[in-house]
Order: structure tokens, then C-alpha cells, then sequence
């Protein structure tokens, strides 16, 4: 159905004169055309697009229903299963299959959250200390040397 929307909802198309593509704007819509049926073709592509779009939305509604009525079953299944359940088996379903689940998801989660924060952390302090001490120590010294050179020639003198 996405598909046909894409592909005849341009300009001059089927579903162009649609603000939304549902059942029931495509469903009036044939009847709009009627009159047109003998005498335009464009008409009759238009009228084909829309069957086509009503008969795909019709198999997505049987589609759900039936997966509706599929989970339903399953539903029902499960409940008339309970009963019927061990302490063991329930211990099993609860413990390792849901809190166990439960807590390993948190923990991953934690971790990662923990890993990407010492990598942040790692990578500003390596930014912030990328030039060595020795390094930064002669740059203090030559900018010292030089403002000093500057003070003295305006007749300042620190010592």
C-alpha cells in the first residue's frame, strides 16, 4: 500500500487529490468518477490504482484480525498453561527468564554507560595534557624572556 502511495501520490496522480489515503476517502472516490468510466482513460487508471489500494487495504485488515485472533489463542493458551505450572518451573519462568533478563539488561547498560564515560574523560584529559611539561616549561620560558625584552625597553625593570 506504501508502495502504491509513493508511486501514484505525485502530481496528476490516483491518490493525489487526497489529503490522507484511507478506506474511506478511497472508497467515495470511485463514485466520483462514474461519468468519467466511458469517455477517459485516465479515469479508468485511476479507478484500477484505487481498486487495487481498497483491495490491499482489505488483505491488511484480514491480515491483523488474523494475528489478532493468533495472539488471542496464544494468550489463552498460556493462561490454561499456568496452573498446570511446577514451583520449579515457575521459579525458572520468573527468576532466570525475567529478573535475571531484567538485571543483565541494567548491567550492560550501566557498563556501557560507565565505558563511554571514562573514554569521554580519557580523551579530554589527553587533549588537555597533549603537549609534555618540558615542552610547555620552554614556551613559558621564551614568552618570559620576551616580555621581559619588551618591559625593559619601555624602562620597566624587575630586578
Amino acid at each position: 500500500m506504501t508502495e502504491l502511495e509513493e508511486e501514484h501520490g505525485g502530481e496528476d496522480s490516483a491518490l493525489a487529490e487526497f489529503d490522507k489515503v484511507n478506506k474511506a476517502s478511497v472508497t467515495a472516490r470511485p463514485r466520483e468518477l462514474e461519468g468519467l468510466f466511458q469517455s477517459d482513460d485516465d479515469a479508468k487508471a485511476e479507478a484500477a490504482v484505487l481498486k487495487r489500494w481498497l483491495k490491499l487495504s482489505n488483505e491488511e485488515a484480514a491480515l491483523k484480525k488474523k494475528l489478532k485472533d493468533a495472539e488471542a489463542d496464544l494468550d489463552s493458551k498460556a493462561y490454561a498453561k499456568y496452573p498446570g505450572l511446577t514451583e520449579d518451573e515457575v521459579k525458572v519462568l520468573i527468576v532466570d527468564d525475567k529478573w535475571l533478563a531484567a538485571l543483565d539488561a541494567m548491567v550492560h547498560g550501566e557498563m556501557d554507560r560507565i565505558s563511554q564515560s571514562l573514554a569521554r574523560r580519557v580523551k579530554e584529559l589527553a587533549e588537555r595534557y597533549e603537549i609534555p611539561l618540558p615542552v610547555m616549561i620552554r614556551r613559558v620560558s621564551d614568552l618570559e624572556a620576551r616580555a621581559d625584552g619588551h618591559l625593559e625597553r619601555m624602562g620597566f625593570s624587575w630586578r
